[in-house]
């Protein structure tokens, strides 16, 4: 069995390590803070017997459980990331430890009023019952990913603690910088070595997914021109009102507070301005490929279009790539997969298998040649103060890596 008690300990001593990344930096990891657990984790590596245990110049951990059987076998990869989000701060988490959740309302910080409610959050009911980790209210919790790390090394020290349980070549990566989209650049693909490999970075019990958005950024500068107000007609233009013009162009209704399941979206997730200058800074997210590059040409189009109407070029927008659907990479070898689904039926969990609204690490990999999937880490209401994860989801999740490593190798051996 695996031990609750060490799950909880070994998730607290993670989340209480402040490591939130930076876009705005260029270094990597993005922030030196991430090294204060990348270290603790290489050396926690070496210490529950992990071999070839190695962390780079940029904090790409790697480390390696040798096969236990002496016919060939696939090598599997289990991959997570320490950084956390900077969309809510990561400094200072307290966990509170909610034993037999009886469903009703928790308080996480009595002097603010910041409740954690099942009247609002309805998932919470799927673990009445349950030992829940929460936040104070102050921060974020962590789980995202933590809650994957904690799981993957779990499940390794159980695997070196019981050999009966049959497995090939296991590779363990750990990376910085998920949360701003850079987790995988660095990687080292042919270092790790691996066949395939599954992220531990999901959501809620029994999600497995292979399906991601295609992604793109777009910033839109407005440029306009200052003149005394007192004597502006005629001659000031205000490129917030220009920038107003642009956002209420865009369909009102395919944004992320409408949209749900397969439908894309277009996301104004920051914006700054004055009667000179307006940036919008934008995500742009389907699934289907095709819809992706038609809602980057609305983007365009719409730009040229003000443009024209004010004649010159008052907009310009820079649209980036960031990552594509991993669907195209993973489906021909769908076994991956199916070996996952397997694993979790065998362990008495439904598996919840359904396209991910968002990007993980694999789906970068999965380009790079490193077709890896995504299994759930049991966290939930990331990257902000409601986060919380269920310590027997955390138990699950790491039983599941151990399934899955049993039947990599018991298939191949009754094939």
């Amino acid at each position: 069995m695996i031990s609750k008690e060490n799950i909880i300990k070994r998730f607290v001593s993670y989340v209480t390590i402040d490591t939130e990344s930076d876009p705005s930096s260029n270094t990597t990891p993005s922030t030196k803070k991430q090294w204060d657990l990348a270290n603790k984790l290489a050396e926690e590596l070496k210490s529950i017997g992990l071999q070839d245990v190695t962390i780079d110049d940029n904090a790409y951990i790697m480390a390696t459980l040798p096969a236990n059987v002496e016919y060939d076998v696939p090598t599997i990869g289990f991959i997570s990331h320490f950084d956390t989000s900077p969309d809510f701060t990561g400094a200072n988490v307290n966990p509170q430890i909610i034993e037999n959740y009886d469903g009703k309302d928790i308080v996480l910080n009595s002097e603010e009023n910041i409740v954690l409610s099942p009247g609002y959050f309805e998932d919470l009911l799927l673990y009445k019952g349950q030992t829940l980790i929460t936040t104070d209210g102050t921060t974020l919790l962590g789980a995202d990913d933590k809650g994957g790390i904690c799981e993957i090394v779990s499940a390794m020290e159980y695997l070196i603690n019981h050999p009966e349980i049959k497995h090939g070549k296991i590779r363990v990566g750990f990376t910085p910088d998920e949360e701003i989209g850079r987790g995988a650049h660095k990687f080292d693909v042919e270092k790790f070595g691996a066949d395939w490999a599954y992220t531990i970075d999901g959501s809620q019990i029994g999600e497995l997914e292979y399906e991601n958005f295609n992604a793109a950024s777009a910033v839109v500068t407005v440029k306009g021109k200052i003149v005394h107000p007192g004597y502006a007609k005629g001659k000031m233009i205000n490129s917030m009102y220009i920038a107003q013009e642009f956002i209420n162009s865009l369909p009102r209704l395919e944004t992320p507070e409408h949209t749900e399941g397969y439908q894309g979206f277009f996301h104004l997730h920051n914006m700054k301005g004055d009667v000179e200058e307006t940036i919008l800074e934008y995500i742009i997210r389907d699934h289907d490929r095709g819809h992706f590059e038609a809602r980057k040409e609305v983007m365009q189009k719409l730009t040229n279009e003000l443009n024209s109407q004010y004649g010159r070029e008052a907009i310009t927008t820079e649209i980036k790539d960031q990552y594509y659907n991993m669907k195209e990479k993973v489906e021909p070898v769908m076994h991956i997969v199916d070996i996952a689904e397997k694993a979790m039926k065998q362990l008495g969990i439904q598996p919840l298998i359904k396209a991910i609204r968002g990007g993980t690490d694999g789906s970068q990999l999965s380009y790079m040649g490193l077709p890896c999937p995504n299994i759930f880490a049991g966290g939930h209401n990331f990257h902000g103060r409601y986060e919380y994860v269920p310590v027997e989801s955390m138990i699950k999740a790491t039983e599941v890596i151990c399934k899955i490593a049993e039947l990599t190798a018991l298939e191949k051996k009754l094939n």
